[in-house]
């Protein structure tokens, strides 16, 4: 018996250009996907950027509030007289200023006034100031 297999030219060219059309889906899928994998990477350094700019903005003004209320501080103290201060602390928004009763304190009284809360016991004059007063005072000398 004589078999005859017949060679179908056109079935080998049929899987040969949907190979080349499976590889060229793959390479677009590829292409496509690189292109937005690096519009998201702009995009998120660009968020990351902007966040660390905001964070030192946010920094910076800390530290300014910070330098402004040690420089009242040291005012303070230094219109009191250092030897006559006992402690100085900073509770919740209040400057505490601890003196020794002896203490002359008209440089304070004319500086901030009614704003400054003194009470006088027999071992130590206690000295309360508004922070929010002198970050506001602050604010307005800038302005």
């Amino acid at each position: 018996m004589i078999v005859a297999v017949k060679r179908n030219r056109k079935s080998k060219f049929i899987k040969f250009i949907s190979l080349v059309v499976l590889i060229a889906m793959f390479g677009g899928y590829y292409y496509h996907m690189n292109k937005t994998f690096e519009e998201k990477q702009k995009i998120e350094l660009a968020e990351k950027q902007a966040q660390k700019i905001e964070e030192e903005k946010k920094e910076k003004a800390k530290k300014d509030v910070e330098r402004a209320i040690l420089l009242e501080v040291e005012k303070a103290v230094d219109l009191v007289g250092q030897e006559h201060i006992k402690h100085v602390k900073l509770i919740e928004n209040k400057i505490v200023i601890v003196c020794e009763p002896d203490t002359n304190l008209d440089a304070l009284i004319v500086r901030y006034g009614v704003m400054a809360l003194i009470k006088r016991t027999l071992n130590e004059i206690v000295i309360a100031v508004d922070v929010n007063f002198i970050l506001k005072s602050k604010l307005n000398e800038k302005k």
